[in-house]
Formats: structure tokens, C-alpha cells, sequence
């Protein structure tokens, strides 16, 4: 319109018209201003947001690299303390098994050194001497000693080789030995080819005198069928004569060394006259002996009247079997 006035002249129409052309440019241009400038404020807006949101972002991956970290840290230190409970829990074990191993040895080595003492000493001696260092010497008012020897050992063991003698010895002294503990009486000590054991010690028992010779018949009956056996198989054998006596006696240890279970008095020297003045696969017994137990069925006693013996006189005695 502005410019179809200018053309025919119409100046102040054209006019009127140019001012709103440039009244409506600038209306469109402060729409165009506002709208720039309201987007720029959504755009700031945005990115303010975005920045926020990055920053939320950014705290949340650092919360959770830190709960991370942390939950790393606890799992190393659980690691860790589990390994420390491992190893302990290991050296523990280790230390326990060898203290057990440890004990278990020392209890064998125990049992092995009590057995040996047993071995030597009886029981209630070796309890004595374990608690006091020493034993008290005992008087027994009842002891009943058995006396075994070999006939003729000197010329028997010139027959066998020293290997064999020891040998030999050792199978008849083993037998005894089990012999006398069915019989409950204790062994003292072999001299040589001699045998000694007691009766009635170190514990007072009223079946002692008869319980030993039971055992003294039971270890001559041993003594036939071992030269029987020997015999048939030509080889030297041994007879032996058994001795047994009865008295009050004195038992106990002396001395620090070898410890070795005693007894004295003049009892053993009257048992082993007893086995000396015997015979040969004879129990022989003497009169105070046969006294206590004269009595017994199943006993048979062969008087021998009074036999001189040296520096004893005429002691009565008896040969003892089984009926």
C-alpha cells in the first residue's frame, strides 16, 4: 500500500502506510527479540538443568564409586581377617595335633617306663618308690619262698653251645614266670640256673602256701614235658629239684641302682636246703610248710622223716603232688 501511493503520488496516504509498514517491522522484530530472547532463557534454563543433572550424575557416581570403594575395602579386610582366622585357625590345629602327637608319645613312653618298673618292682613297690624316692623295708610274719635249681647243670650245659643254654634257660624261666603270676606270687630274682619267687608279698595272702605249690608242681610238670620233648628230639635236657619253705621274712630295696625287689633272712637259706636235699621232679617241702596245709584234699604228702642238713641239723620233710 505504501508503495502504490508513492506511486500515484498520495503522499500522505503512502506516508500513513510507511509508518505501520515500520511499526509492524518493529512489532515483528520485538516478537522476534522476545522470542530469541525467551528462547536463550529455555535454552539457559536447559542447560542449567543439564548442569544440574550432570552434577546430580556426577555425585551419584561418585556416591557410587565411593559405596564401591568402600564396599572393596570391607570385602579386602573380610578377605584378609578370613585369611588371619584361616592361618590361626591352621596353626592352631597344627599346634593342637602336635601337643596331642606330643602327649600321645610321652603316654607311650610313660606306659613303656611304668611297665618296665612294674616289670621289676611290684606294683605297690614301684607306687612307693615313684611318691617317696625310696621304699621302706616290710616285715612279713607268713612268707612262703620257692627254690628251683638244675641237676647236674654244669654237665647239661656243656652239651649245648652258650647260644643254646641261654636259650633254653630263658624258654624254662619264661614258663615259670607265667606260671607264678596265674598263681598271683612274686618272682625275686634267678641266680644262674636258680629260680627264686615268694608267696604271700608284698601283699599277706592266706592262700599263699598253697598257691605256691600248685605253682612249683605246675612248673616241674612243665620241666617233664620239656625234657620229653627235648629227649625225642636229641637234644640235652635239664631235671630240676624244687625246694619250698616257710618263715617270717624281711623284703624291701637297697641301694640307689638297679633297683631290684629282696628279701633276707635265714628263710631263704633253709628253702634252698629244701631244694638241695629234694629230688629230682619233686616238690620238697618242710615241716612248718606242710603244718598249713596238711588239710588239703587235694594234696598228698610223702613223709621223709629228718634229713641232716648242713648247718640246719635234722629238718623234717616232705615230697608234695597233687592227688
Amino acid at each position: 500500500m505504501y508503495k502504490s501511493n508513492k506511486a500515484i503520488n498520495n503522499t500522505k496516504i503512502a506516508l500513513k502506510y510507511y509508518e505501520k509498514s515500520v511499526s509492524l517491522k518493529e512489532s515483528l522484530q520485538a516478537k522476534e527479540t522476545a522470542s530469541s530472547i525467551l528462547h536463550m532463557e529455555f535454552d539457559k534454563q536447559v542447560l542449567k538443568d543439564n548442569i544440574v543433572q550432570v552434577e546430580k550424575d556426577r555425585k551419584i557416581q561418585i556416591d557410587h564409586r565411593n559405596t564401591l570403594a568402600e564396599k572393596e575395602k570391607q570385602r579386602n579386610i573380610l578377605i584378609v581377617s578370613g585369611c588371619f582366622a584361616l592361618l590361626f585357625t591352621l596353626g592352631l590345629w597344627s599346634r593342637l595335633r602336635f601337643t596331642k602327637k606330643a602327649k600321645a608319645i610321652l603316654q607311650v613312653e610313660k606306659d613303656r617306663s611304668e611297665h618296665l618298673l612294674l616289670n621289676i618292682l611290684p606294683e605297690e613297690i614301684a607306687q612307693e618308690l615313684k611318691e617317696k624316692g625310696y621304699v621302706d623295708a616290710q616285715d612279713f610274719d607268713t612268707a612262703t619262698i620257692l627254690f628251683t635249681d638244675f641237676k647236674s647243670f654244669t654237665e647239661t650245659a656243656a652239651k649245648l653251645s652258650p647260644q643254646a643254654l641261654v636259650e633254653e634257660i630263658n624258654v624254662c624261666f619264661k614258663a615259670f614266670d607265667a606260671i607264678i603270676g596265674t598263681y598271683h606270687i612274686e618272682k625275686i630274682k634267678t641266680i644262674g640256673d636258680a629260680y627264686m619267687a615268694v608267696g604271700g608279698l608284698p601283699k599277706p595272702d592266706v592262700k599263699a602256701v598253697k598257691n605256691t605249690i600248685l605253682a612249683a608242681l605246675e612248673i616241674q610238670t612243665f620241666i617233664t614235658h620239656r625234657k620229653l620233648g627235648n629227649t625225642l628230639e636229641n637234644k640235652p635236657a635239664f631235671d630240676m629239684r624244687v625246694g619250698i619253705h616257710i618263715d617270717p621274712i624281711v623284703a624291701g630295696i637297697v641301694g640307689v641302682k638297679k633297683f631290684q625287689y629282696n628279701i633276707w633272712v635265714d628263710t631263704v637259706n633253709t628253702a634252698s636246703r629244701m631244694e638241695s636235699n629234694g629230688a629230682v621232679g619233686k616238690v620238697n617241702i618242710s615241716q612248718d610248710t606242710y603244718q598249713l596245709v596238711k588239710d588239703s584234699k587235694d594234696l598228698v604228702f610223702e613223709s621223709r622223716g629228718n634229713i641232716a642238713v648242713k648247718r640246719k641239723g635234722d629238718l623234717a620233710m616232705y615230697f608234695v603232688s597233687k592227688t
